[in-house]
């Protein structure tokens, strides 16, 4: 196995190898150098540091339990598997996190109002949860499609205060919505910070995210030692732009024996605009501030497309992830619409756990894998969000 991807990436123009970067208008450069020195400031600051860990601990919940899920790992055989219970936060996913560093870091800036991107809501969520908690405006950007999919999170957050927007333009999902929010971001830049979801944009956003997410990795390390006295041999994650696999994974990363496993959305096969697995289908490019895996056509003109689950539906994946598949440190596979919802009733039946669409892709991955292992090795699967949000949407479509 390579190991050499390097946990001190990016480097300082935001690089993990050939992909990341900052391509953006020349309006917003000056904005993200400005971000990037103020978060390298506050994250070096201890005090900066002590709010973030206790409004975690008090206010989100951490540490979130690593659990044995003793009935799902018996339905299967071979492995044992342990769940990092990130669906226990307030919020219901792992978003919350990011969210916390984002607004103090927000707060030390100046700013007044917040704005988000969101696919599922969870992020919406988080972000105008935060922005109540600290007095900030706050209007988050949602594709109309997601709207409709999502309405239990849509209610949420207004019901939190903030504006949200639904985007009617083009696939009318999260692509869309980014779109908006960085016009918006542009427009009202003095006054506003753009929450950015998920470990991708342009520098620093995608090692700003993974920094604040990498708290999930950090505890199920200790976790796990305290509980079975050595690593996992393997962990896996769902990845949409990659936050939460990045934050469990990146701790881990110059552990030898640890294999990584990263789930994309399969949707309906890997066939053009069926699907939102970027590496299986995608191409190197750059969309919406940064240089990764896209899925494009031989025009450069951006494929439509499909994942039952909203979070995951976005047409590129985070820089760093891509640097770790080159690599060969993570291996990147796919579950799809079908084998999600599999998975969702699954843990939902063994373990009573309800886990959202979106780590759904995770546990079909271990439905897959733990069988092949054998029964004195371990798996993490990363529940990144409890599924509340989806059980209408999995109610109709299997006809429940």
């Amino acid at each position: 196995m390579n190991t050499s991807a390097s946990p001190n990436l990016p480097d300082e123009l935001g690089h993990f190898g050939p992909y990341g970067g900052r391509f953006v208008p020349e309006t917003l450069m000056h904005p993200l150098v400005e971000l990037e020195k103020e978060y390298t400031r506050f994250s070096q600051d201890p005090e900066f540091q002590k709010e973030l860990d206790y409004y975690l601990r008090e206010f989100a919940g951490r540490p979130t339990p690593l659990y044995y899920a003793e009935r799902f790992t018996s339905s299967l055989g071979g492995a044992r598997i342990y769940l990092k219970r990130e669906d226990l936060l307030h919020t219901g996913a792992h978003k919350i996190n990011n969210c916390l560093g984002q607004v103090l870091l927000a707060k030390r800036m100046g700013k007044t109002r917040l704005i988000a991107e969101t696919g599922a809501g969870q992020h919406g969520v988080a972000t105008a949860t935060v922005a109540a908690m600290f007095g900030f405006k706050c209007t988050v950007y949602m594709g109309a499609v997601d709207c409709q999919r999502q309405a239990l999170n849509v209610y949420r957050m207004r019901m939190l205060g903030a504006e949200v927007v639904p985007v009617h333009a083009g696939q009318k999902t999260l692509k869309e919505a980014i779109n908006e929010a960085m016009r918006d971001w542009v427009t009202n830049i003095r006054n506003t910070h753009y929450v950015l979801g998920t470990a991708y944009g342009a520098h620093p956003y995608p090692m700003m995210v993974r920094n604040f997410q990498r708290v999930i990795g950090d505890e199920a390390r200790r976790q796990i030692l305290e509980k079975e006295g050595r690593l996992p041999d393997l962990l896996i994650a769902c990845v949409g732009g990659g936050s939460n696999a990045i934050g469990l994974f990146y701790p881990f990363l110059k552990d030898e024996s640890v294999r990584m496993v990263g789930v994309e959305a399969g949707g309906e096969g890997i066939v053009p605009g069926k699907h939102a697995a970027r590496f299986q289908g995608g191409s190197l490019g750059v969309l919406q501030g940064t240089r990764s895996y896209v899925l494009q056509d031989e025009h450069g003109q951006i494929q439509l497309t499909h994942s039952v689950s909203a979070g995951l539906d976005y047409a590129a994946v985070g820089p760093e992830h891509a640097w770790l598949r080159d690599k060969n440190r993570v291996e990147y596979t796919y579950a799809t619409d079908d084998q999600a919802l599999e998975a969702f009733l699954r843990l939902a039946r063994t373990e009573g756990i309800i886990p959202a669409l979106e780590s759904a892709h995770a546990v079909a991955a271990a439905i897959e894998r733990a069988p092949k292992m054998a029964p004195d090795q371990i798996i993490i699967v990363n529940l990144s969000g409890r599924g509340d949000k989806d059980v209408e949407q999995v109610a109709a479509r299997l006809k429940f």
